[in-house]
């Protein structure tokens, strides 16, 4: 549940029957000893760990050219065609965020120079999930932008029993070298390098709880993009809603994961009860109905709110991962909203375009963490770095207050050295 406090006159239709934040298994003690193994131990700790969790016996991790060009050679025509549509939709929004992205040299003071660069990360692993399903959109979210942004080396991970399909994604979308490791044992090869994976600077991608451990421990001396806990849509509607295109989208992401959280936030409470019975009504013939019933049933939710004032309050309480906008207005509406992962405005806009192929990328923040971070895009693989110089008048121009701040601070080594500088001017 939120930290935050849920406005009182919100009225759940449905309420959550538990609460996802509270559900992530024990895994911490399990992960530590993975990565400690695996720093200690390295390749043996990764095939034990892979023997173990994936039931993998490999006697090397890194997929060949050759098995490449194999699973590139086994993709569907029209599942490769598919697959490099959405390669382009990526590229082109990233080359576009890319394109946004200044640098600048100004002269602040008379003599004063600052100025700031952006420069790629050298080494990204990308870590792309194998999950229920092949998710061939996975690879081109993470690895297509690192690419675009200029990263060194791309390095992909993926469970060894991932589907054959995805290393042709993960060829595709540019990821210089593959590797088949999964898990949080996947995450310690990349953070602290093993004989056979190096070690990168920043690691990327969605996995399980294990994984998402991992990533929190090794925070640091490595980079993340994000904590994501188990996927979200919420959708807000007013009376203008349709029910049956309402149930459709929440189950469409309830699938995903017994653990995704799916809601409705309106102020029409027939079409709260209409949405209700629709959901169960598409749940008796839906193929995935087993993952996306235990979802609905255990995270989903309709809260009704008394006015649109209350039904955006809430919504930035929750600061879905998607947020979806059916109401009569959905753009004017949609510049209310502050809280989100990526936001999909209007009813033609449905969160599986994004999933899969539109071009905004679909690695988000989750449980709540849309209120202080967006998603994954190209900036996640550059570094905006400070620099400054300064001529004869910029020392005349900052020494004084330096040496007076240091003095006051009783920093006498910071005094000294703003003080060297001007002295040494003055006596020229």
């Amino acid at each position: 549940m939120s930290r935050l406090p849920i406005p009182e006159t919100v009225t759940f239709i449905k309420a959550p029957g538990r609460d996802a934040a509270a559900d992530n298994a024990p895994v911490e003690k399990l992960v530590a000893e993975v990565i400690a193994r695996v720093e200690s131990e390295g390749d043996a700790a990764v095939a034990e760990y892979s023997a173990r969790f994936d039931k993998a016996e490999l006697s090397r991790f890194e997929v060949t050219a050759e098995e490449r060009e194999q699973a590139l050679s086994r993709l569907d025509p029209q599942t490769r065609a598919d697959t490099e549509f959405a390669i382009a939709n990526v590229r082109a929004f990233a080359e576009a965020q890319l394109g946004s992205m200044s640098e600048i040299e100004i002269e602040i003071r008379l003599g004063v120079h600052l100025g700031h660069r952006n420069i790629p990360l050298e080494r990204v692993g990308c870590y792309v999930p194998g999950g229920r399903y092949p998710l061939l959109s996975a690879p081109v979210m993470s690895i297509v932008p690192a690419k675009v942004a200029g990263v060194g080396e791309v390095i992909a991970c993926l469970p060894p029993n991932a589907h054959e399909a995805m290393i042709a994604g993960c060829h595709l979308s540019g990821a210089d070298r593959i590797f088949r490791i999964g898990g949080a044992q996947a995450i310690a090869a990349m953070a602290v390098g093993t004989e056979s994976v190096p070690a990168v600077d920043k690691i990327v991608g969605p996995g399980n709880a294990f994984v998402n451990e991992a990533k929190r421990q090794i925070f640091g001396p490595v980079g993340i993009d994000q904590l994501a806990g188990p996927s979200e849509i919420f959708i807000l509607a007013d009376h203008t809603g349709d029910a049956e295109m309402i149930a459709t989208d929440l189950l469409a992401q309830a699938e995903h994961d017994t653990r995704t959280r799916v809601g409705l936030i309106t102020t029409d409470a027939a079409l709260a009860k209409a949405v209700l019975a629709e959901v169960d009504r598409q749940l008796e013939t839906l193929s995935t109905a087993a993952t996306a019933g235990q979802a609905w049933r255990d995270y989903g939710e309709i809260a009704l709110c008394p006015d649109e004032a209350t039904m955006i309050a809430y919504s930035d309480i929750v600061a879905a991962e998607h947020l979806q906008v059916h109401t009569e207005d959905a753009k004017a509406f949609a510049r209310r909203l502050s809280h989100y992962g990526s936001l999909f405005i209007g009813t033609n806009a449905s969160v599986v375009y994004s999933d899969k192929c539109c071009g905004t990328n679909h690695t988000l923040p989750t449980m709540g963490a849309g209120r202080y971070t967006g998603g994954l895009w190209v900036g996640t693989y550059i570094k905006t770095v400070t620099h400054q110089w300064l001529d004869e008048e910029g020392i005349r121009q900052v020494a004084p207050p330096a040496v007076r701040q240091s003095a006051s601070e009783g920093l006498e080594g910071h005094r000294r050295a703003a003080a060297l500088r001007l002295e040494r001017l003055q006596a020229r």
